[in-house]
């Protein structure tokens, strides 16, 4: 079943409506939380009560405002290389949570370049970031997830079988195809945990990545309308879906 963003409001009324059950004491893993979407979901989640936000960047850039969003949430900066995650990422992650409810894997690299001109460390870079990263922190946080926590990985329509590709995106879109396959086998991989995932292809949102790939155009959804949209999602869809590629984008592919 395909799911546009346009024709989500039945969906997101059953979802919110589920919403109103209590989630206290949750603690949330967000990567890429430096900027765009990624800053805007570690506000978001700190604005409700109780919650424990780990955000991890590479630069620890404006984590400095995010505790300014909650006065009874954590907020737990982590400055960590994604594109290089080392054994010891569990024991950082370990020091802080001894259970996760959500993983929301963000973290994105982007590079806007055509086929003939891409060099193998562009190539690198890519998959590092957008699916060797996520292959990596998941695997070594298994034994930490909850009964039915939820890991949302954020990918892209141009990941997204069917949909409309562009020029010079044909790395980045292949890093996300694989991520929304590499979805559905771990929904399959993880049930016997009770641990749902879910990928989320997301559209064209108005993000710095965004517009350092493509100078000059300007995205209709702002990092924190998507924010909290993937907000609801990460904390009540999974009680409806698992194993999904969701297309969330104001046009179809």
């Amino acid at each position: 079943m395909i799911f546009y963003l346009s024709d989500f409001s039945f969906y997101l009324e059953i979802c919110f409506t589920f919403a109103k059950i209590q989630f206290i004491f949750m603690n949330i893993i967000i990567t890429g939380s430096s900027r765009g979407i990624g800053l805007e979901l570690a506000k978001l989640f700190c604005k409700d009560t109780n919650n424990s936000v780990i955000g991890i960047s590479r630069t620890g850039k404006n984590h400095s405002i995010i505790n300014e969003f909650g006065e009874k949430s954590i907020f737990i900066p982590l400055i960590y290389d994604i594109s290089s995650v080392q054994h010891d990422f569990k024991d950082k992650i370990k020091i802080h949570f001894k259970e996760i409810d959500i993983l929301i894997n963000n973290a994105g690299y982007l590079v806007n370049k055509p086929f003939e001109e891409l060099s193998e460390d562009d190539f690198d870079k890519m998959f590092n970031v957008n699916l060797k990263s996520v292959f990596k922190i998941t695997q070594q946080l298994l034994p930490l997830f909850k009964l039915n926590a939820h890991i949302v990985n954020i990918s892209s329509m141009g990941g997204f079988q069917g949909s409309e590709k562009f020029n010079g995106l044909s790395l980045y879109s292949a890093s996300k195809g694989a991520l929304n396959t590499l979805t559905e086998c771990l929904a399959a991989e993880l049930e016997i945990r009770k641990v749902k995932i879910n990928s989320l292809a997301l559209g064209a949102v108005n993000t710095e990545m965004l517009r350092e790939a493509f100078p000059g155009y300007q995205a209709s959804v702002q990092p924190y309308e998507m924010a909290e949209f993937i907000k609801q999602f990460a904390e009540n869809a999974h009680h409806f879906l698992n194993g999904k590629i969701i297309p969330v984008s104001v046009s179809t592919p």
